[in-house]
């Protein structure tokens, strides 16, 4: 998971933006994605010191003993833990910048849902004042998202972009540089791996951890039962609730489409909710242009083709929609005063 650009960078001047994701963390400069890594930490229990961050620390998640405590620091797209999520903030950062007292960040642009409180604002921008930087700038992650996938935020006429995150789904439309119409719902990725894990204790049994469904959906999950180029079907390996013992089942894409109905069809209303409110001009706008689907949980297998065909407009998902986001905030880095306007 982890992609980097170039080695350590040692310059005492020098700015990068951030996409504290619910399950991933992106690190980018002005140009470049420099690290991606997921959103866990693991402490040593004995003196709380960090013992493992990102790839490392989800090796271990589920499979620790009792003298490591990991620590997964963001829930519903905001921090939960915020000791947990400072120092793994920091550990990320480090992976590509020395981060010593003499060498000061000129600037941090960081993502936030748009649906976050004052509060949970606060507390991002508390964590990342350990860098010292001389100007710390929030970024709506829906504008983010746009300014990555090419769309100009500035004009006009108005785009829904869909976001579908680890913790949440936000769905909203922009205009002239805002955000006309918005709801935020807190059905996404995680959703779907807690109704994977949920049906197989109750339908087959099998007591399977969270890594295990989270790989289920990545290998076989599918929002429609008829998909072009299924995936095979995977063997899952987990314990017997009656016995105890470990067994395996086999499962497939089609099963786990309708095990994720409930919550897509949650989605589904929610989006068809914002369509209902939006004026009219917007809703024209919108007709002609299509919706756009971004985040990481938007490369669920079939899920354009699935709103496309209950929705009515056409779907566009973009090409890397784990990394818009990060890409957009990396585009408002290269040139803050151009997107002064929707900088917090």
């Amino acid at each position: 998971m982890i992609k980097l650009s170039g080695m350590l960078n040692y310059s005492f001047s020098r700015s990068f933006a951030l996409d504290l994701g619910n399950n991933n963390t992106v690190v980018t400069d002005d140009q470049h994605i420099l690290v991606s890594q997921p959103s866990y930490i693991v402490f040593d229990e004995a003196n709380s010191a960090v013992k493992a961050v990102g790839d490392a620390a989800y090796d271990i998640f589920e499979k620790n003993h009792s003298k490591l405590r990991p620590v997964k620091p963001m829930h519903w797209g905001v921090i939960a833990d915020y000791d947990s999520a400072a120092k793994m903030i920091r550990r990320i950062v480090s992976s590509v910048y020395q981060t010593h007292w003499f060498s000061k960040f000129d600037r941090i642009v960081c993502g936030v849902p748009f649906a976050t409180t004052a509060v949970e604002r606060q507390a991002l921008v508390d964590s990342l004042d350990q860098f010292g930087a001389r100007k710390t700038n929030l970024l709506f992650e829906p504008l983010a998202a746009a300014i990555g996938m090419r769309l100009n935020i500035r004009e006009p006429e108005g785009k829904m972009v869909i976001d579908i995150g680890g913790g949440i789904t936000e769905i909203v439309i922009i205009s002239l540089s805002g955000i006309a119409v918005f709801q935020s719902i807190k059905t996404a990725g995680d959703s779907f791996t807690e109704e994977i894990k949920d049906y197989f204790r109750q339908v087959h049994q099998l007591s399977i951890g969270w890594k295990t469904a989270e790989k289920i959906k990545l290998q076989v999950g599918a929002a429609l039962v008829d998909i072009d180029n299924p995936p095979p079907p995977v063997t899952v390996s987990g314990k017997d609730i009656r016995e105890g013992l470990p067994v395996q089942r086999m499962v497939d894409h089609r099963e786990i489409a309708r095990v994720l109905e409930k919550s897509l069809a949650t989605i589904e209303r929610s989006i068809i909710n914002v369509l209902e409110v939006c004026p009219p001009e917007l809703a024209a706008d919108i007709y002609e242009s299509g919706i756009h689907l971004t985040g990481g949980s938007a490369l669920l297998r079939g899920l354009p083709e699935r709103l496309q065909r209950s929705i009515q407009l056409p779907v566009h998902r973009d090409a890397e929609p784990l990394l818009a986001v990060g890409k957009g905030i990396s585009e408002v880095l290269r040139d803050p005063k151009h997107y002064r306007s929707i900088l917090i």
